[in-house]
């Protein structure tokens, strides 16, 4: 009877944990079609989205959907969503990086639940941070509020000074957002549910790790972005 009792408990238990791992993947699924559709918006809403140029420079990018808000005024903010770098010699983008935002209030508007985040790594040090372990914007790597509009990027240097440029939209509302204080670390579990294995921001960034299926619609998004800047 006890033995029975055990392989019944033992069985309900690997059931649930292949469910929830199930879960996890369509979520982490779903994460990488609403960060694909974000990177649309941003790059696509004519004069008052981000501009073409700082893509076009950026070394790697971001993209957190829906970050989540908590408290009044002062709150704190969590968000997941993925990181993509360019290939060594700028041929096409890496395979996607899981990541995790959280920190204290961005100022974002009071009531406001949902602000999708944009972060433009710039340079090489930027890009460092971001593949090597967990950082702190305006700490480890100094951020920027991204300038909008098709000819923005020419009439600022923002790009000469900071480290990652960060933009954000809100009800379809596009700003450049100071996130400092914000700190990025790698999302190991949503990772593992990408790829099937443990695996590291550094290996996915810097290596040559295939693609997922999921991830496709989004590397395809910012393929494009990147052939129509050689029309």
């Amino acid at each position: 009877m006890r033995t029975t009792l055990t392989a019944i408990l033992t069985m309900a238990c690997a059931l649930s944990t292949s469910a929830f791992a199930a879960d996890r993947e369509v979520k982490t699924d779903d994460r990488l079609q609403a960060s694909a559709d974000v990177l649309a918006a941003m790059m696509h809403a004519d004069d008052k989205g981000v501009p073409q140029d700082l893509l076009n420079k950026a070394r790697c990018v971001v993209v957190i959907p829906g970050m989540k808000k908590a408290g009044f005024i002062i709150g704190a903010q969590y968000g997941r969503g993925f990181a993509v770098c360019r290939r060594g010699g700028g041929a096409g983008w890496t395979a996607p990086a899981a990541m995790q935002m959280e920190g204290g209030s961005f100022g974002f508007q009071i009531g406001v639940s949902d602000t999708d985040v944009l972060l433009l790594v710039m340079n090489d040090r930027g890009m460092h941070h971001l593949v090597e372990s967990k950082f702190t914007l305006g700490g480890d790597a100094s951020v920027a509020a991204g300038p909008l509009g098709r000819t923005a990027a020419a009439e600022t240097d923002a790009t000469m000074q900071a480290e990652i440029l960060s933009y954000s939209r809100t009800h379809g509302i596009f700003a450049g957002i100071s996130l400092a204080g914000a700190s990025l670390r790698p999302d190991k579990d949503d990772n593992r549910a990408l790829y099937g294995h443990e695996i590291t921001t550094h290996e996915i960034l810097m290596g040559d790790v295939k693609t997922p299926p999921a991830a496709e619609r989004l590397i395809h998004a910012l393929d494009r972005d990147s052939m129509s800047r050689n029309r």
